[in-house]
């Protein structure tokens, strides 16, 4: 019998995963597997070991229970879990340059395309002008938030941060990412679908053929849901070299599950332990061990009304946890833009890859 709930267990551990992949963007991680009821399984001898949707058998414990292993199979059969992806291929391609716009001060800048899963994505190019250091320039993958992708635009927004870093001396490529603007492809979301994570890392790849770009020297910048992107973008790559995330969505999995969107005048939802499990071993945050030293930088707003501040915290903790380099700066009062601090979080970001570019 203790197998056997165990098994009505896994189903429903199954489901939360179905969701996590699938949930639209505005509900990431919604836990409906709380008040699904599922079909009972077929009568089983208690001797037979459990097994999951696609027929393979669930390793389980002395006492029946699930195991870690089990739940990190369920995990890497996940399209955005972090095996997954490390598991896919990112070829990126040459960039091809679509239309050339107005100068800066000291870079050009130009509309561009690249190839990601086939699929012809667009993205805003800045490069120094100028004679490049030896083996090139240093680059930023840069990474937007959330726009409702049909309202998005390739040269709209971001303009102040992108600049800032153009400025300084860095190539920054912003992507589009698939079905925003003109980007091919359809736009599902950067929580719950690889595709945006697969457009960042094949940005990366592209940047690295630019001749102009030295690939040793390339970190990402990433806000909100960028910072999401960004941080799961660093896990896949290890030559991606450091991070900055603003207001980024990175608490784990769990924590996202229970204290982000609730609706208003409704009670936050709650996760049994074995469903925290699985979206804790589902997180990028299960694998910050394998930053290795490479550095993140996260800055955020206390009145941040769109990601709570408190995710910023939970993050540092896990990094802390793992004993991993970082520095978070608290802006007090401000909101999901930094807008009261706009200069100094930009010139605490620029200092934080001069150190480490």
């Amino acid at each position: 019998m203790r197998r056997l709930l165990n098994f009505m267990m896994l189903l429903l551990v199954l489901g939360a995963g179905y969701v996590a992949v699938t949930q639209p963007e505005n509900l990431p991680f919604a836990v409906p597997w709380q008040t699904r009821t599922p079909a009972a399984p077929a009568a089983q001898d208690e001797t037979d070991k459990p097994e999951d949707s696609q027929g393979n058998t669930v390793q389980t414990g002395p006492s029946g229970e699930i195991t870690d292993a089990a739940i990190q199979a369920l995990v890497a059969r996940q399209p955005i879990s972090i095996p997954a992806l490390r598991a896919r291929e990112y070829p990126g391609s040459e960039m091809t340059v679509v239309r050339t716009l107005s100068a800066g001060s000291t870079y050009s800048r130009q509309v561009v395309s690249y190839q990601s899963d086939g699929l012809k994505i667009f993205a805003l190019l800045t490069v120094p002008t100028g004679t490049p250091p030896q083996g090139g320039w240093p680059a930023i993958v840069f990474n937007h938030g959330y726009i409702p992708p049909e309202k998005y635009r390739t040269t709209e927004r971001y303009v102040a941060y992108q600049d800032a870093f153009a400025r300084a001396g860095y190539v920054t490529l912003k992507s589009d990412y698939r079905g925003h603007g003109d980007s091919e492809g359809e736009a599902r979301g950067g929580y719950n679908d690889p595709g945006y994570t697969v457009d960042v890392l094949n940005a990366a790849a592209s940047l690295k053929k630019d001749p102009r770009v030295n690939r040793d020297r390339m970190g990402l910048w990433g806000h909100s849901m960028g910072g999401q992107l960004s941080l799961r973008a660093m896990l896949v790559d290890p030559e991606l070299k450091a991070a900055s995330l603003w207001a980024g969505v990175v608490a784990s999995y769990d924590v996202l599950a229970t204290d982000w969107n609730s609706p208003p005048g409704e009670q936050k939802p709650t996760l049994d332990n074995l469903n925290r499990r699985y979206l804790r071993a589902l997180s990028p945050n299960a694998y910050l061990q394998e930053l290795d030293g490479r550095p993140i930088e996260l800055h955020q707003g206390t009145a941040d009304e769109d990601v709570p501040y408190s995710f910023q915290k939970d993050f540092a903790d896990d990094l802390r946890a793992a004993k991993q380099r970082f520095t978070a700066y608290r802006y007090p009062g401000d909101n999901h833009n930094l807008s009261g601090n706009l200069r100094l979080a930009l010139n605490r970001s620029v200092a934080f890859f001069k150190d480490n570019l």
